[in-house]
């Protein structure tokens, strides 16, 4: 056990994806946890309310949504302003985590629903990314040429919306979101927050992120 925040971990997800973003722009340091979903640790279950990952337990309170993660880390320490945007952006957000994720779960994971139709359910997507590439317009983040919270929030859903089926995503009149979306790709801020790392087990030794 160490002094320092412990964050329960799955490097794929995009909830997850996100809270590692705000903490690493905050540069705070916390002890990282890396699970498998098939086969969670009791000391994670114990943890965490929901189950779900990201969850982050600090010396006095439990964080079981990554908005919350990404909030605390940030009001820990914002050295880019990050949190500095317009009210607009935690609206932006709300319907990426709404409306957008409901409609890249029904897409990416259509077998699920038989109910539903794969086309009306892409397009439902894809209205909202239409929304987005036209708020790129001549600017290279949602809220001007400053990268804000709402930036990290969002854009690891338009990469999983995108990994889909990259080809036709590619095909889109979305110009605008692919050069965001690829600028992201290419950053070292992404390439940091997307280390493998062993699955955590009782004995081992911390390890750190941040």
């Amino acid at each position: 056990m160490t002094n320092q925040p412990i964050f329960w971990n799955f490097r794929r997800c995009p909830y997850a994806m996100r809270a590692r973003l705000a903490i690493l722009n905050a540069g705070v340091t916390v002890e990282i946890r890396e699970i498998l979903l098939r086969d969670k640790p009791e000391e994670f279950l114990t943890t965490s309310p929901t189950g779900t990952v990201p969850c982050l337990r600090t010396a006095d309170a439990v964080y079981d949504e990554s908005l919350d993660i990404m909030v605390w880390a940030l009001q820990q320490r914002d050295p880019n302003g990050l949190m500095d945007m317009p009210e607009d952006g935690w609206v932006l957000i709300k319907a990426n985590d709404g409306p957008f994720k409901a409609a890249l779960d029904h897409t990416k994971y259509i077998t699920r629903y038989p109910d539903l139709d794969l086309d009306t359910e892409r397009e439902k997507g894809s209205a909202h990314l239409r929304t987005l590439d036209r708020q790129l317009a001549g600017q290279h983040f949602l809220y001007g040429d400053t990268m804000t919270i709402a930036d990290l929030a969002i854009l690891p859903f338009i990469r999983q919306f995108a990994h889909i089926d990259r080809t036709w995503f590619d095909a889109q009149g979305w110009t605008n979101l692919r050069a965001y979306l690829d600028r992201f790709l290419a950053s070292d801020l992404f390439l940091r927050v997307m280390d493998k790392r062993k699955p955590w087990a009782v004995g081992d030794e911390p390890a750190f992120f941040g």
